[in-house]
């Protein structure tokens, strides 16, 4: 039997080498990429793909849009229902202070009318938003969108929600800078609520609080309440200020009290300065000495 001439079926026919059509369609790919990149001639190409297969890629991500959005809805449902529950609450609470409120200041305005004693202190409030921190890395200091133009005065005391935040130390016509209460500098005289003890509260710079000049045998306990005390005729007094956190007695002749600012002294965002329409009289001038 004579294999001359006899031609192998086309199956078993061999082409290039494998690493041959490798090296060629690499060579081929990057001619493509490099021609495409500077001479961009498949971008309308490109282009017509992406029109023709957007509505399949929505498609495709319609029910993973619809999950996400059905367990989002649930969950802003959820949170909304919760703060509408405590917004309800807070609403009750307040009404009941400002109803006690009104009382009081009714029942003070009668006392006053029968002794026919003048007002002590009439109060103003300016709503303020704060900008900005101020520029100084080592100063608990804030700049607020009010200036003289809308009243604010240094010395005046800032306030949030919950107690006092700072004082306003520079004014400039628009703008105002207020030194927060937690800054090294800044200091208020207070009283504790409970008993009346006085003292001045000082800023460590690290968020805390400490008063100072108390006795050591000073009624103070853990949890006490400070409010500005007003006598240094610049604080309106009454004002919510901190909470007495730790009393260490066995240092000096004074205790050592570490307080919890009562605001959001760091993250408030809007604020209210509150200010006297009305400053009590000075203090008489010491006579003069005989001689």
């Amino acid at each position: 039997m004579s294999f001359v001439g006899h031609q192998p079926p086309p199956i078993f026919k061999r082409g290039p080498a494998p690493v041959a059509r490798l090296f060629a369609f690499v060579a081929i790919c990057l001619v493509l990429l490099v021609a495409d990149l500077r001479f961009r001639y498949l971008e309308v190409m490109r282009n017509a793909l992406s029109v023709v297969t957007y509505p399949l890629q929505m498609a495709a991500a319609t029910p993973a849009d619809f999950v996400r959005n059905a367990s989002r809805y649930f969950a802003t449902l959820i949170e909304v229902q919760i703060e509408n529950a405590d917004l309800r609450r807070q609403q009750l609470a307040s009404g009941e202070r400002l109803l006690r409120f009104e009382l009081l200041e009714q029942e003070n305005a009668q006392l006053r009318a029968l002794l026919d004693m003048s007002r002590r202190v009439e109060v103003k409030s300016i709503a303020a938003d704060i900008l900005y921190n101020a520029p100084d890395p080592f100063a608990r200091k804030v700049i607020l969108d009010r200036g003289t133009q809308q009243g604010v005065e240094p010395g005046l005391a800032v306030v949030d929600a919950k107690g006092v935040v700072g004082q306003v130390t520079r004014v400039h016509p628009v703008q105002s800078e207020v030194t927060l209460l937690t800054d090294r500098t800044q200091s208020i005289p207070v009283s504790v609520v409970r008993n009346g003890v006085r003292g001045v509260l000082f800023g460590t710079g690290r968020g805390r609080l400490e008063m100072r000049f108390v006795l050591a045998d000073a009624d103070i306990r853990e949890g006490d309440q400070l409010v500005t005390s007003g006598l240094d005729g610049v604080f309106v007094p009454g004002l919510p200020v901190a909470v007495i956190m730790a009393v260490d007695r066995e240092t000096d002749a004074f205790a050592r009290i570490e307080a919890q600012p009562l605001a959001a002294v760091e993250t408030s965002v809007q604020v209210l300065v509150i200010g006297r329409t009305a400053y009590p009289p000075p203090p008489p001038e010491p006579a003069a000495r005989e001689r």
